[in-house]
């Protein structure tokens, strides 16, 4: 797993997962802690996750939200779109340009 970046935004690369949960975790937290307004997380570089690395994620936006900032997710990968429909966390998280049509469920 890779990240860089700086407080405004950071690019996730590789796996999210549970081997590098606690590095992601420490790097995101001082992010927000040292910036202001939105922190864009761009994904578009991520290969995969899993829930720890969802969770570390989710654990970035409450902290942002504490900070009276706003994680914003940005190019999301299509799998994890599907995955974010599915827990009901689209609702939840700020998405750049919201989810792919297919990402949706069907009515």
């Amino acid at each position: 797993m890779h990240i860089r970046g700086d407080h405004t935004e950071l690019v996730v690369g590789g796996r999210l997962d549970v081997r590098s949960a606690a590095d992601a975790r420490t790097v995101l937290h001082a992010a927000v802690d040292d910036g202001v307004g939105d922190l864009v997380l761009d994904l578009a570089e991520l290969d995969s996750w899993d829930a720890t690395g969802l969770g570390v994620i989710m654990g970035a936006h409450r902290r942002a939200g504490r900070c009276g900032r706003r994680l914003v997710l940005r190019s999301v990968p299509p799998q994890m779109q599907r995955l974010l429909v599915a827990t009901r966390l689209h609702r939840i998280l700020a998405i750049e340009g919201g989810l792919a049509a297919e990402s949706l469920p069907r009515v």
